[in-house]
């Protein structure tokens, strides 16, 4: 996207170089405008971000990401930044729990096999459902109830209660999960492929390429900064405080959660102030295990786990049943993964208290499985991972434009009704970019 808003060039701050901070400053930068990324971490990246250990070739995420073939805002700002050859496509298998095994659901043929749904009438009925919702656009009407409701009604009570009931007991937990508007199902069911992509390299390596390209156009991008407090100028503009440091800007774009722009921010009106604090969320806690022999016999990629059938996590993911293991010296990686509360005891309980919690779901996956095929760990946490959409959940999404002139928010809570992922950080990095090249030829 190239866009031009004369030779009147402004200082923007933007505080966050994940996904949705770097797709705005490209779009600023392109404007002609100065931009400057303030990021607490050492690497651009975000919740997107990886590590890598020293025999491996390609980084791995911290948190589990790829991308949908359905995710053009991604795919077009790759395009435009001449990395689509290093894009990979793959189309690994998913499979759901029914009473002790493990079943295919990554296709059509593999939903009407699956027993969980039951036979005859059920089985019409969640086809139907799901037909519905791949094929309306309208998502609107969704937002007046909740998944609970609708999933019950249209699809029915079995199929409702072997399948969605599970999965969002699992994500959302039993405070929220009842509670989740049917708009948020429509987004994952109406667009998402079986078909997966990631970059060559890991999103580490996209996001350190999109950087350097950042940079090459003259953008500043200060890591390890911890963003402390924006003000407003006197006479128009804001100052950016930075530890002891500071710098004034025309325009400034934050990219973090909600609960940090209240705190970075507090010069906003209560009222959004307030709209912000309201926003419900969860955090995630993710624990990275290199194993030296594969954990699944039959090529499973992403099994999803009932909480009411034992397993401590939501979501085992077999990394290299979708990427080889050569990428990564030759280790057999995992995810286990969860959505939680922060006030949830994994937030609390140290790395080797929560392998010793997750080593006998394992177990239960194969059976031949040993603590001693672990190699070694990894644990990471965030506070902000997955918003909670509630009904009517439009009226609660803060305005990307602040009520203060210049001042702009960008966050996953606001990509609503599509659930978080950097093709939703792109757009809305995208959008603020829009809204404050508008605002700047008023």
């Amino acid at each position: 996207m190239e866009l031009r808003t004369g030779d009147n060039g402004m200082k923007i701050a933007i505080v966050g170089c994940g996904i949705a901070g770097m797709s705005a400053a490209y779009d600023l930068i392109n404007a002609g405008h100065e931009v400057e990324i303030f990021e607490s971490s050492p690497e651009p990246g975000g919740l997107a971000g990886g590590f890598k250990e020293p025999q491996w070739d390609w980084s791995l995420e911290k948190f589990y990401h790829h991308w949908f073939l359905s995710d053009h805002h991604m795919f077009e700002l790759i395009e435009e930044l001449g990395l689509s050859d290093r894009v990979v496509i793959k189309q690994p298998k998913t499979v759901m729990y029914h009473n002790g095994q493990f079943y295919p659901f990554d296709s059509i043929p593999a939903a009407i096999l699956y027993p969980g749904l039951g036979w005859g009438l059920n089985k019409i009925r969640f086809g139907l459902a799901t037909l519905y919702i791949r094929l309306t656009r309208n998502w609107k009407p969704m937002e007046h109830t909740t998944v609970d409701k609708w999933m019950r009604k249209w699809a029915g009570e079995t199929a409702y209660n072997q399948m969605w009931l599970p999965m969002l007991d699992g994500k959302f937990g039993e405070r929220y999960a009842r509670q989740v508007n049917m708009a948020w199902m429509w987004a994952r069911l109406h667009s998402r492929t079986t078909k997966l992509a990631t970059f060559e390299g890991g999103f580490q390596a996209f996001a350190d390429a999109f950087a350097a390209e950042l940079q090459k156009r003259g953008a500043v991008i200060h890591y390890n900064t911890s963003t402390t407090g924006i003000h407003t100028r006197e006479g128009g503009g804001f100052v950016l405080t930075y530890g002891d440091k500071s710098r004034e800007f025309d325009r400034c774009l934050v990219t973090l959660s909600p609960a940090l722009m209240t705190k970075i921010a507090p010069e906003l009106p209560n009222d959004y102030l307030q709209g912000l604090l309201n926003l419900k969320s969860l955090g995630a806690v993710v624990m990275v295990l290199a194993i030296n022999q594969p954990l699944s016999s039959k090529g499973y990629y992403w099994f999803n786990l009932p909480k009411s059938a034992g397993f401590p996590f939501l979501a085992l993911v077999e990394h290299t049943k979708f990427l080889p293991k050569e990428y990564y010296g030759g280790d057999h990686l995992l995810y286990c993964g969860d959505y939680l509360e922060t006030d949830h005891e994994y937030f609390k309980l140290s790395q080797d208290e929560l392998l010793q919690r997750f080593l006998p779901a394992l177990q239960r996956i194969n059976p031949e499985f040993k603590p001693d095929w672990v190699r070694k760990t990894w644990l990471f946490r965030t506070n902000y991972a997955q918003p909670v959409p509630l009904v009517d959940h439009s009226a609660n999404i803060p305005a990307i434009r602040t009520p203060i002139t210049g001042l702009y928010f960008a966050s996953m809570s606001q990509v609503y009704p599509w659930d978080r992922g950097t093709n939703f950080a792109v757009e809305i990095g995208r959008k603020a970019a829009r809204l404050i090249l508008t605002d700047s030829q008023k």
